[in-house]
């Protein structure tokens, strides 16, 4: 299927086969799209930035501006890493792997992926993983 696939008009069904072609076009269409809006903003962001460059003479408008550009960058840096989970369920999808839990290897429910399509974990392996981070931070 196409990487065009308009997912608008489907949506994955627990009666199908568990990731089936059509809900692998379904999932990579949705990390695609997810993927490139991120690309889109930093792109805008980027330009921007580079409008934004001019050296300000009031030092408290200099300051507001230097504070509101390391805002821009942390949070594109944060989608950065984003676009790395992206790519690494894109990798998913081709080896097969998509949509089993990275702990248990069971299948993660259809409502999880399509809230978090990055998701490598079941919601149970999810608790257990924050229980367990919890616990050792509270040491």
């Amino acid at each position: 299927m196409s990487e065009d696939f308009d997912f608008s008009s489907y949506v994955p069904s627990d009666e199908e086969d568990f990731m089936n072609a059509k809900q692998r076009a379904y999932f990579r269409a949705k990390l695609n799209a997810w993927r490139n809006d991120i690309l889109k903003e930093a792109r805008e962001t980027l330009d921007h930035l580079a409008e934004e460059s001019a050296n300000h003479p009031d030092i408290a408008d200099r300051a507001s501006s230097e504070t509101d550009r390391a805002i821009e960058l942390r949070a594109r840096d944060r989608q950065r890493k984003l676009i790395g989970k992206i790519d690494a369920a894109l990798a998913r999808i081709d080896e097969g792997t998509y949509g089993y839990c990275e702990e248990t290897g069971e299948p993660i429910s259809l409502k999880r992926l399509d809230a978090r399509p990055i998701a490598t974990l079941s919601i149970e392996a999810q608790e257990r993983h924050e229980r367990r981070e919890k616990v050792y931070r509270d040491e």
